[in-house]
């Protein structure tokens, strides 16, 4: 029996579908497979009524083999959104690699694969075809779960340290919403910061600073959504930005949508009204209580990464 992740997804911008006809399951992998595996992942969407339902995420730094009739594939990190209407009636099964975790899978640059989506065939030749079609006749979940599960373990890597230091920086970045800088970063782990951009570029695809980046904006868009109150300038300091301005300008690039018009359509998206939203105006101020939540959120996650450090070993600087 399949094994159900049950945290709430991060980097959800949107959905407009009717749950009623929309199903999405993310399964916990096998022991073997975590260390490259977070986990997979099943959509199904039934929509007769002829409207379009959109999804609209913000990608994490993570490498994806997906199958559907007629679209299947390897995707690469996305730099930008991730829009997909849903129309009809069909499903996705996906494995959701780790940071780093494709790595082994393939001995090349996962930057090559960025913002691209190459066929099975790439690095599994005649094997990513007969996955795919077994993968498209297995009749249950349980079914497409170990079909996905034997693809994997019969061309299982050896363990990595370099993929599993990778994993718990990206874990200690997730965790740690005071890491704003690939500085910090660098000074906790003890390597340059050029090595660390090598090693991320290699290993994950995009740089640290971008993983950064990434999880600061989805943790801002999961407070909005929330209802929470968010300091976009402090944020934007915090993420490197000399101006609230420019950051504005990356924010829409990024959403579509400023963060005070983000903020709002999460509203309208919960059925307030808008303009009555705890975000909806500019500059956002946190409590003085969220800041100290954060000083000691600090202090502990410190405590845990020099706990993990233990763990593993220092990192080597091949400087």
């Amino acid at each position: 029996m399949i094994n159900l992740k049950t945290v709430p997804p991060r980097g959800v911008l949107s959905t407009t579908h009717d749950a009623s006809r929309f199903r999405h399951l993310r399964v916990i992998p096998a022991e073997s497979l975590r260390p490259f595996v977070e986990h997979f992942w099943i959509v199904v969407w039934e929509s007769d009524d002829g409207v379009s339902h959109e999804v609209e995420t913000l990608p994490h730094p993570s490498v994806h083999v997906t199958v559907e009739t007629g679209h299947s594939g390897i995707g690469g990190v996305r730099h930008g959104r991730f829009v997909r209407q849903l129309e009809g009636y069909s499903r996705v099964f996906g494995i959701k690699f780790r940071p780093g975790g494709f790595y082994p899978f393939i001995q090349t640059p996962v930057s090559t694969l960025s913002d691209k989506v190459v066929p099975l065939t790439r690095y599994f030749a005649d094997d990513g075809i007969a996955y795919e079609q077994r993968m498209l006749a297995a009749q249950t979940d349980d079914e497409r779960v170990a079909v996905a599960e034997s693809f994997l373990l019969a061309r299982l890597p050896a363990r990595d340290a370099e993929v599993e230091h990778i994993t718990l920086l990206v874990e200690r970045i997730i965790d740690d919403r005071t890491i704003t800088r690939v500085e910090q970063l660098a000074d906790e782990c003890g390597l340059l910061v050029r090595t660390l951009q090598r090693r991320f570029t290699r290993y994950v695809g995009v740089s640290p600073k971008w993983v950064i980046q990434r999880y600061r904006l989805h943790d801002a868009i999961a407070r909005v959504a929330e209802g929470q109150t968010v300091n976009w300038a402090t944020l934007a300091l915090r993420l490197g930005y000399f101006d609230q301005p420019h950051f504005i300008r990356d924010f829409k690039t990024l959403v579509e949508r400023t963060p005070g018009e983000y903020a709002e359509h999460c509203q309208a998206t919960l059925g307030g009204k808008e303009g009555d939203h705890a975000c909806s105006s500019l500059p956002l101020q946190t409590t003085s209580g969220r800041d100290t939540d954060l000083a000691g959120h600090d202090r502990r996650e410190a405590e845990r990464w020099r706990r993990r450090a233990k763990l593993y070993g220092p990192l080597t600087d091949d400087r």
